[in-house]
């Protein structure tokens, strides 16, 4: 492994893709002020951290081409987008970690070291999620597994929260970065290219998972050291869903898109679960939430914080290297719910 957590290969296309992701990486951060490498975020009154990996802004171009076996109508048609850099949580986020978000008992905690300076939040003022009517890893296991079931509004309340506790801005990721973090340099039906039977090696999904997810971090990474991009939990995004969105993307390249939800239903995840079968689980294949997510939920109103229904959506989170002004910050932590 290198000081950024990237694996070397020596084996052609992946070696050459390594090479330019390390070339883009030094134009993208030349001059700046902080550093931009891969860290370990703290977090205050625990043990535990969060694997932070830096993904180089770039150009790519987002979706799939008619032929791609597998393929949906929504993922195309294929148009370049610019992604500004950023750093991507290298595994979703756990029940270890979002348990201490639900229970906030470390709220008031010490701060052990330095703080960011991305964020100025009273962690009290950030709401907390409601306790579930029923144990929500459904059986599956918390030590270390992904925490399953939230909304797309709780987890972007996990972020604000976060935020608060260390300083720094935290968010869900785009749509489009969330692809552009996946392909990791490919233009291939998966990171590691189109040979499906090295799924296996990359991803829990129905063909290994045992019909549950599995601990996070065991599969191989992509090029630029993510793992579990592909399967285990399908991943939240910022995004609202449109299947006609690529459609409008036409002509030159967009820059850092990102679709401003408006109602609650529907909103796009991303990469597949232990559930899905190999096409849910390419680079360009998208998922969106339904209503009948809380089928089972027997709250009127339903929860804003619980899925009942969906034991197979998680989340990782991101943190823009350009930080964005305050009132932009409440915008991505979905400051007011939206019904």
């Amino acid at each position: 492994m290198t000081k950024n957590n990237m694996p070397i290969r020596k084996n052609g296309i992946v070696h050459a893709m390594l090479i330019l992701f390390m070339s883009v990486f030094a134009v993208n951060v030349s001059g700046q002020k902080k550093p931009f490498n891969a860290y370990k975020q703290k977090i205050s009154g625990t043990d535990l951290t969060v694997s932070m990996l830096p993904i180089p802004g770039g150009n790519f171009s987002m979706g799939s081409p008619g032929t791609e076996k597998g393929r949906s109508a929504d993922e195309g048609p294929v148009h370049k987008v610019e992604i500004a850099p950023f750093w991507m949580a290298e595994v979703e986020i756990t029940w270890d970690l979002y348990q201490l978000f639900m229970s906030r008992e470390i709220d008031q905690a010490k701060n052990n070291g330095p703080k960011g300076n991305e964020t100025h939040l009273d962690v009290d003022a950030v709401s907390g999620a409601t306790t579930p009517y029923v144990e929500m890893s459904f059986g599956m296991g918390t030590e270390g597994y992904p925490a399953i079931s939230m909304t797309q509004y709780a987890a972007s309340k996990f972020c604000e929260w976060l935020s608060a506790k260390t300083g720094n801005f935290y968010r869900l990721p785009t749509e489009a970065e969330w692809e552009y973090a996946c392909r990791a340099g490919s233009q291939t039906v998966y990171s590691f290219g189109n040979d499906i039977s090295q799924l296996e090696a990359y991803a829990w999904y129905s063909k290994n998972s045992q019909s549950k997810y599995q601990k996070v971090g065991q599969k191989k990474p992509n090029a630029w050291g993510l793992r579990d991009m592909h399967g285990n939990v399908a991943e939240w995004t910022l995004d609202a869903y449109d299947a006609n969105i690529y459609d409008e993307r036409n002509g030159d390249k967009t820059e850092n898109p990102f679709i401003k939800p408006m109602k609650t239903y529907p909103r796009v995840v991303r990469g597949g679960s232990w559930k899905d079968g190999p096409e849910k689980l390419r680079n360009a294949s998208r998922q969106y939430s339904e209503k009948r997510w809380k089928m089972r939920d027997p709250q009127i109103p339903k929860s804003i914080w619980w899925h009942t229904d969906a034991q197979f959506v998680g989340f990782r989170i991101v943190r823009p290297y350009n930080t964005p002004s305050e009132k932009e910050q409440k915008v991505y932590w979905k400051k007011k719910h939206t019904n």
